[in-house]
């Protein structure tokens, strides 16, 4: 977490650092009352938002309106890394079960 609520005044806003190890998968989530955006720092994937499938890379800006069942999957042979901005901001304490990875099938 690199932003929340409370930190440097901040009211509105929360934004994360996230690591996709390679070949995983976000679980599909939803935020009901949150705008977010992930912006693509390094690698690539395909993110889902609703029924939509876009490839993503370095420089992709992705956005998620409220309550859109989301998604995103490293497709590279390296970490896929972005940030994301949500606003409002969520429970901090959300944060693991929003931005947990899933292992890549057959991995231990």
């Amino acid at each position: 977490m690199l932003l929340t609520e409370g930190q440097f005044g901040a009211k509105n806003l929360a934004i994360t650092w996230v690591e996709g190890a390679p070949g995983s998968m976000q679980a599909v989530h939803g935020h009901p009352d949150n705008e977010q955006i992930y912006v693509i720092v390094r690698g690539r994937g395909v993110m889902q938002v609703a029924d939509e499938m876009q490839e993503v890379r370095e420089g992709t800006l992705v956005f998620i309106p409220p309550g859109a069942a989301h998604a995103i999957k490293n497709t590279s042979d390296e970490p896929l890394v972005f940030v994301s901005a949500t606003s409002p901001p969520f429970d901090p304490k959300e944060l693991n079960a929003y931005f947990a990875y899933k292992e890549p099938e057959g991995r231990s």
